[in-house]
């Protein structure tokens, strides 16, 4: 069939589409075709009412018959399916599920559009104006056409608050310097409702726990003339006086093992803090919610310290549901009783993972873990949790060549709700529970014909919030222990020809402490425009040790412990990334990160567990991943060349852009470009050309891609196809390569849990 007959085709179908909507109506129905919203005036600019009248266009109900290509195909099946009285079957399906029925224009509809356009004119400030309706009617089809006719917007002049010298109308007065409601801005209905939320939420912060909204309003005096009005904001005169008082709390009781049958009569104990305890089973040491609950018999009622000591007891993670009631005391006027009732969740729980893995480098194997945790180690809410892993790899390297990989570890963790710190005081947010992190590890990697390294680590620390968007997290001391045993000869001489390889599994001891802070604008779910995060670390390791001992391995002074040197450097490293949004399901996600590692002292050289890395699929994904660079040293293609060794540097920089936007359903699309590298701090004469200098971006790698996200909510599956464009080792002017991209040999396959960043 030629393109011509096609397109002929596809006219005719049009036509008859276009023709069969109003067929099948009956005598004085019309088919809702279109809504149209115009706009009259001369004292306002073109561009605000050229605003308006889209705002008014989406107010429009009911939504139209769905359009596909400008035909409402859906109706055209609806109609041509004809009539059923089955409720199951194809023609049933056909009409009610995949057609859809007419949307009639009835005159009641058609005015109650134009009552709601004329109510938004005057809530936002348009009084005295007015919306006219016409309805042409062409072949059964009516087109509602809405001309709004306004004039300038009224402003405010004047605001006045409640002045009077009773606790509430002080309260209300010492609110209002940030009032919503200012002198000079438009009338706006929607502003005047959320102004009064704002006072009541203020007042609730003050102990003004029965008012609400409802009892304030406001006034209007609209014939001040020149377009503007003065307001009145006011009690209502029917305001119950427990409205208009100050509460305090007057007793406080936990029950803390409640379920639907517990006996709410108990007196409980108690306990410190004049909270009573109700805990038949001693579940929990009192002290735990004497630290988390914040108020105190005698406190005044405040919204914040109620929704911050119910973050507080949620964040605990031991109580499956939370809830705090308010009555009236029976003991004095103006007291609350107050009641936490908690339900515990389930104390220990166990899980098992197997994993199977494949990889690009003739890589496969698995894994099993076993992790165990307990919630309530020390009966205060003490994190217990238990790792225990191991896994075998085999990876065949050609000729009948294998090499086999054995792993396997235990990793413990002890979580306090609160911060340890001796005789200091550390003071956090009352907002967040804060935590003393203690860890202990234990890890053996056994190559087969090659070598075995053994790593021991242990630290101590506090992880703590001082708001829902900052995180700050701690290692006062971390000690990492390193030991490579059973060094096949033969791979020896490797060694001693490879630093790369020799630097992966050299002994030594790693002593210090880190500091990484962590902001995510995103922490509470929002729909701003831009959106930021931000993390830094500083890690140290050996410096105070480098102090007391003279360490300088510069002038032939290293200092071991137990026979092993210990590393000493400074390790800097930030990521920054905006988050611009078009709408719902559209971003474009952008960022930087870098870092910077400086061995002095009593090393050389950074560990290599603590140097950067270039490639992968959560960096730049053209390349594989730790393969790329240092700057320009090139001993062979990383992306076909699967046995090369991982690359480490000591300088990292990082630029990322990608656009995201929804296809359908759960599964989302993304087109982006990675560039970046990592180097050498100094000249290396085994890899020549990885030093940093101020050429930096001619050693710059560059790869374009695209990729599919799989949004199951809970988890987010990404398969990420990338190409490299320009290649730091290939000589100047031949580095950026464009004919290559649709070579499948050089593309690199990224699969992936999560979003890159």
């Amino acid at each position: 069939m030629t393109i011509r007959r096609l397109l002929y085709l596809l006219y005719i179908v049009s036509l008859l589409a276009a023709c069969n909507e109003s067929k099948y109506l009956s005598e004085g129905q019309n088919l809702y075709v279109a809504n149209k919203v115009k706009t009259q005036t001369t004292d306002v600019k073109k561009k605000k009412a050229k605003a308006m009248a889209s705002e008014l266009g989406d107010l429009m109900r009911p939504r139209l018959n769905n359009k596909i290509l400008g035909l409402r195909v859906r109706l055209w099946i609806y109609n041509i399916a004809g009539t059923t009285t089955k409720e199951k079957g194809f023609k049933h399906w056909l009409k009610y599920k995949v057609g859809e029925p007419p949307v009639l224009a009835t005159p009641t509809l058609l005015e109650k559009n134009r009552d709601v356009l004329q109510n938004h004119l005057e809530n936002k400030g348009y009084f005295r104006d007015t919306v006219k309706l016409e309805a042409p009617v062409k072949n059964k089809k009516l087109t509602a056409i809405y001309t709004a006719v306004f004039g300038p917007q009224y402003t405010i002049r004047n605001v006045s608050f409640p002045g009077d010298s009773t606790d509430l109308g002080r309260r209300i007065d010492s609110v209002k310097r940030r009032s919503r409601l200012r002198k000079g801005n438009p009338y706006d209905l929607d502003v005047i409702k959320n102004e009064r939320v704002r006072i009541d939420t203020r007042l609730k912060q003050r102990g003004f726990y029965f008012f609400n909204p409802n009892y304030l309003v406001v006034d209007l005096d609209t014939t001040v003339g020149n377009h503007q009005l003065d307001m009145f904001v006011k009690l209502k005169d029917e305001t119950p006086d427990e409205a208009r008082q100050i509460w305090r709390i007057n007793k406080i009781k936990v029950f803390a093992e409640y379920d639907l049958h517990s006996d709410t009569s108990r007196k409980g104990v108690v306990i410190p803090g004049g909270i009573q305890l109700v805990d038949t089973a001693h579940l929990f040491k009192p002290y735990l919610f004497n630290n988390t609950i914040i108020y105190r018999p005698g406190s005044i009622y405040g919204l914040n310290t109620h929704t911050q000591t119910l973050s507080r007891l949620v964040s605990l993670g031991v109580f499956r549901f939370v809830k705090a009631r308010y009555e009236k005391s029976d003991s004095g006027a103006n007291q609350l009783a107050l009641t936490y009732y908690l339900n515990p969740t389930q104390k220990k729980s166990i899980r098992f993972e197997v994993s199977g893995l494949t990889r690009s480098d003739n890589t496969t194997g698995g894994e099993i873990s076993v992790s165990w945790r307990n919630r309530n180690l020390f009966k205060g809410a003490e994190l217990f949790t238990t790792s225990i892993y191991a896994g075998l790899e085999e990876q065949l390297l050609g000729q009948g060549v294998k090499i086999g990989t054995r792993r396997g570890g235990v990793d413990l963790n002890l979580y306090f709700p609160r911060i340890i710190s001796g005789p200091f005081h550390w003071s956090t947010s009352s907002q967040f529970v804060p935590k003393t992190r203690i860890n202990l590890g234990y890890d053996l990697f056994d190559r087969s014909s090659q070598y075995t390294l053994t790593s021991a680590r242990t630290s101590f620390g506090y992880i703590f919030k001082q708001s829902l968007a900052t995180e700050h997290t701690i290692t006062l001391l971390g000690i990492n222990y390193v030991r490579p045993t059973n060094i096949n000869p033969n791979y020896q001489a490797v060694l001693d020809t490879t630093i790369a390889l020799a630097r992966a599994i050299e002994t030594k001891f790693i002593i210090g402490s880190v500091y990484n802070f962590n902001y995510n604008s995103q922490a509470r779910p929002n729909r701003k425009t831009h959106n930021f995060y931000l993390n830094g670390n500083v890690d140290l390791s050996g410096n105070l040790l480098g102090l007391f001992t003279g360490a300088n391995l510069d002038k032939g002074k290293e200092i071991h412990i137990f026979n092993t040197p210990f590393s000493q450097y400074i390790r800097l490293e930030g990521d920054i990334r905006h988050y611009l949004s078009f709408g719902r399901y559209s971003m474009l996600a952008s960022r930087i990160t870098g870092g910077i590692g400086i061995a002095y002292g009593n090393s050389s050289t950074m560990p290599f567990v603590k140097q950067f890395f270039a490639g992968g699929t959560n960096d730049i994904r053209a390349f594989r991943a730790r393969a790329l660079g240092p700057g320009s040293f090139y001993t062979g293609n990383p992306n076909k060349n699967a046995f090369l060794p991982d690359q480490p540097g000591d300088v990292k920089l990082e630029m990322n852009l990608e656009y995201r936007t929804k296809l359908f359903s759960i599964v989302r699309w993304a087109l982006f470009i990675d560039a970046g590298n990592i180097w050498t701090r100094t000249y290396d004469s085994s890899r020549v050309g990885s030093a940093f200098s101020s050429r930096f971006l001619n050693d710059v790698g560059v790869g374009i891609g695209t990729g599919l996200r799989f949004d199951l909510s809970i988890i987010v599956l990404r398969v990420d196809v990338a190409t490299p464009v320009r290649y730091p080792w290939l000589p100047n002017g031949h580095k950026w390569v464009f004919n290559k991209t649709t070579d499948i040999s050089n593309m690199v396959l990224n699969l992936a849990i999560g979003y890159p960043f």
